[in-house]
């Protein structure tokens, strides 16, 4: 991209430009790291990430020029689009509900619940990095979860060769004890 004056822009202006996308992005992205780490405590996070998504889709918004929105009607939208989100995600903490889904399986289902909230507010307004910023959100669900089997999977591995080699130098040493 080339400015008027026909010199590339600068890190600063994009930054300037795009800082409210690169922000979510960068707080999706932490969200997904400690996620990996802690899924069962990542709830509080997701849930705070709401109203700072709402202001950026509000943000977003405001600074198009070319959709003169009323100020008044866009903070009812996104409350009502963000409020439905931090609904969805408080339904999933009632007692009977918690209940029934493991501590995991709610964490994941928040941050989907977070991923469709934040697409379809992109989506919504027009505002394409939001939109993508959510899709990346909904992508890194299936990772999490596959990693979360994963690690489990390289824990029974690791066990098993770990019998395994057990077996089989007890089984070296038994051969050299008796050849002798």
């Amino acid at each position: 991209m080339v400015d008027e004056a026909g010199s590339s822009p600068s890190l600063g202006a994009f930054l300037k430009e795009d800082w409210p996308y690169i922000a979510i992005l960068i707080l999706a992205l932490i969200g997904v790291a400690f996620a990996s780490l802690a899924l069962e405590q990542m709830a509080l996070y997701w849930e705070l990430l709401i109203p700072f998504f709402a202001a950026v889709c509000i943000y977003a918004r405001m600074r198009d020029q070319q959709h003169k929105v009323a100020l008044t009607k866009l903070l009812r939208i996104e409350a009502l689009h963000w409020g439905a989100v931090l609904g969805a995600m408080r339904l999933l903490s009632v007692q009977d509900v918690a209940d029934i889904m493991n501590a995991n399986a709610s964490a994941l289902m928040m941050m989907v619940l977070l991923a469709l909230g934040t697409f379809t507010a992109g989506a919504q307004i027009g505002a394409w990095r939001i939109s993508l910023v959510g899709a990346l959100l909904g992508a890194a669900v299936p990772f999490l979860a596959l990693l979360q089997r994963a690690s489990l999977l390289v824990t029974l591995v690791s066990v098993a060769l770990l019998v395994v080699a057990g077996f089989y130098i007890s089984h070296h040493r038994k051969a050299t004890s008796t050849a002798a």
